[in-house]
């Protein structure tokens, strides 16, 4: 741990300077204005938040620090965790000495497990994995020392150390969540020989899964393990971590976000799309097909789920990158084949249906990863999330971590009455 200690610690001097350098520059410096309908709107498009673990530029998609994901895809979670916190790729010995870390911090507690089995025979998977999260919430290093007392400068030293335990724990929870809930409940044990991802894919214990699911897994980790900071889950997160509430809190409030239809819950829905055609017309599916499938669905005022993005103008490299792995591991699945075609003609479709009013016709990560889950024996569609859930903690940690060592605030901006807003509209208007 000490490699990524010791990066962390330089990437924080580094972002330190560059902020004072920006606020030598002009700390009063107007950045962007807000209007009354993003004040209604949920605040999109609202430039008021610094996230240093990645940004999604919308033309080449998701970078995490200066890398595309197109760079980072043939990479292990683990070195992706150390880019986040450290704006850099790790050297050789990391890898190592992280997974020798993470096996000594492995292990979820009994209690941990004991709470799991009497919860209700339905309930979610995503509620089992938050509750999980919160139960260790006792062992959090961060909290028995804030209480002894520390100085504000090291608050990022243990929110690292909440991190990497609930890290190491993961794999094991998510995957006997689902052998609790899907399956006989029988736990599998984990093997410190293999990396994070493989171990989870290990421990699902999905029927004939192997090396070629492990590789699903790694990439799937990569893929969805950040998105800047500004998004539900992630922003949820960090202003639970702002009040100085542990790791463990907001990780469970991240993840409690990240359990709604709006968010998480995407590439569910373009599977069951991808099980309608299928359904509808049978595996040997052409795209005269899909395409009037997809015009029905248009024609029913449906949207096609898996197109459009509120940021990228271009086809989501994340996309590319699992549509590249079920070519290579996948090619005769129909689901794939499906998304294939999806891919041919939706976008068109979206260009001049109706006058062409869709913004973004083109497919984002959620078009094609719930088909090669599926593809794999993942069929339990409630789980999906649990594993965007296991990837997106790495970003929420590293997120915290840069944040406490840079000493931020908590966050509170200002809200306003419907009172207040007509007020200022009306004296908008005499002033103009």
């Amino acid at each position: 741990m000490s490699i990524l200690r010791n990066e962390i610690k330089n990437n924080l001097t580094q972002l330190k300077d560059e902020i004072d350098q920006i606020f030598a520059g002009g700390r009063d410096t107007v950045l962007s204005e807000v209007t009354v309908g993003q004040v209604y709107g949920g605040m999109r498009g609202l430039t008021a938040l610094v996230c240093n673990t990645s940004f999604v530029d919308p033309y080449s998609g998701l970078h995490i620090g200066e890398y595309t994901v197109e760079e980072l895809a043939d990479r292990f979670p683990e070195e992706i965790f150390f880019l986040l916190c450290t704006g850099k790729l790790p050297g050789p010995d990391f890898l190592s000495e992280f997974r020798n870390e993470l096996n000594e911090r492995s292990g979820v507690p009994q209690y941990t497990w004991d709470m799991l089995r009497v919860l209700p025979k339905d309930t979610h998977p995503m509620s089992m994995l938050s509750l999980g999260i919160l139960s260790m919430e006792q062992e959090s290093i961060f909290k028995k020392n804030y209480l002894k007392g520390i100085a504000k400068a090291d608050y990022w030293k243990y929110t690292l150390e909440d991190a990497l335990n609930v890290i190491a724990k993961l794999p094991e929870l998510a995957a006997g969540i689902y052998r609790i809930r899907f399956c006989d409940g029988k736990l599998i044990a984990r093997d410190p020989e293999l990396d994070w991802a493989a171990n989870l894919a290990l421990m699902l214990g999905l029927p004939g899964s192997g090396k070629e699911f492990a590789n699903l897994m790694r990439l799937y980790l990569v893929l969805h393990c950040d998105h800047e900071g500004g998004n539900v889950s992630a922003f949820t997160s960090r202003v639970v971590n702002s009040a100085l509430s542990d790791l463990y809190y907001a990780i469970s409030a991240g993840l409690n976000g990240l359990a709604g239809p709006l968010h998480g819950l995407a590439n569910q829905e373009c599977l069951r799309f991808i099980l309608a055609i299928k359904e509808k017309c049978g595996d040997d599916v052409d795209e005269n097909q899909v395409k009037q499938f997809v015009l029905d669905t248009l024609d029913a005022g449906k949207v096609i789920p898996g197109y459009g993005h509120a940021v990228l103008r271009v086809t989501d490299p994340r996309f590319k990158e699992f549509m590249n792995f079920g070519k290579q591991y996948c090619a005769d699945d129909a689901c794939y084949q499906i998304a294939e075609k999806l891919f041919h003609v939706v976008p068109d479709i979206l260009k001049t249906y109706k006058g062409g009013k869709v913004a973004n016709p083109w497919p984002n990560v959620d078009a094609a990863s719930g088909s090669l889950l599926y593809k794999f024996g993942l069929n339990q569609f409630d789980f999906y999330t649990v594993l965007f859930g296991v990837s997106r903690v790495l970003g929420f940690c590293a997120q915290n971590i840069l944040a406490q060592g840079l000493g931020q605030p908590i966050i509170r901006p200002k809200s306003v009455t419907n009172k207040w807003v007509a007020e200022k509209l009306m004296e908008n208007k005499v002033n103009s």
